[in-house]
């Protein structure tokens, strides 16, 4: 008889313990059963449903077309998959600027439909009265600030955000905001390193940085970019553990030579 051995789901307040150790939090994207699947069994701690998924898995240009709806489909798809790490699940852009009551009925409906476990919303203080609505209903806020790709219109540009000391300064403000309100995590995005790890110092909850240096508590990618199945995209702060579009181009090649030439499939591949 098999012992099947017990799975210690991680949670918000882990993630928090883990700050206070100084254990290092891991965060990856996934959009879909299969991958979601692989990435937890290998451990991490955080799984991020991202709006990324607008540019990876829809192949828009920003994160501004994708849907609550969509959102959701992915958000479920996922936390099938999920045995240990925490889900949390992007609200879309639209779903919570704004307007406190839309942006809690837009956190509930993702709780609700996709069994996910937080939600992450971008913005500092002017997004405080939603954050703080949507945990009066229970619902684990991750802020989100520095390059924010949901207000790429009003940036113009996907550049390194707090450049600036005033722009540094407010960002400094939103993250105690962020905290106060009861956000339980907070990601950086391409912004410099020293604010970034000024930022992880000054409040307790995690500060998770992607492009953010390594001062921060924990450290984010997207699984695409860094399994190298994107290939177009390369940032300073993309580390590339596999080259997956050659690997996988390689064996779409052979594949077709293989169909082509009859070799495929041969005596024992068939019945």
């Amino acid at each position: 008889m098999s012992v099947h051995k017990e799975v210690k789901k991680v949670t918000t307040h882990q993630l928090q313990e883990m700050k206070r150790r100084g254990e290092k939090i891991s965060m990856l994207t996934a959009y879909d059963y299969t991958m979601a699947k692989i990435i937890d069994h290998a451990g991490i701690d955080v799984i991020l449903v991202g709006d990324s998924a607008s540019n990876v898995m829809a192949g828009y240009e920003t994160t501004l077309p994708i849907t609550l709806d969509h959102m959701i489909y992915h958000a479920s798809s996922v936390v099938r998959a999920v045995d240990r790490a925490l889900v949390v699940v992007d609200l879309p852009f639209g779903s919570y600027q704004g307007n406190s009551k839309e942006a809690l009925t837009s956190a509930i409906k993702i709780m609700k439909e996709s069994g996910g476990h937080a939600v992450k919303m971008e913005g500092g203080k002017e997004i405080k009265d939603s954050i703080e609505r949507i945990l009066t209903a229970g619902i684990p806020v991750m802020g989100h600030l520095g390059l924010t790709p949901q207000s790429i219109y009003k940036f113009g540009t996907y550049t390194v955000r707090a450049k600036e000391e005033e722009e540094a300064r407010r960002l400094m403000e939103d993250a105690k905001i962020l905290e106060e309100s009861g956000c339980f995590a907070l990601v950086l995005e391409k912004i410099p390193a020293k604010l970034a790890e000024e930022v992880a110092k000054s409040i307790s909850i995690p500060v998770i940085g992607i492009g953010a240096g390594g001062g921060v508590d924990g450290q984010v990618l997207v699984t695409h970019d860094m399994l190298g199945m994107t290939h177009e995209f390369s940032p300073r702060f993309l580390r590339r553990y596999l080259n997956l579009y050659e690997s996988m181009t390689g064996a779409f090649e052979q594949y077709i030579k293989d169909v082509k030439s009859r070799d495929f499939p041969n005596e024992n591949e068939q019945y």
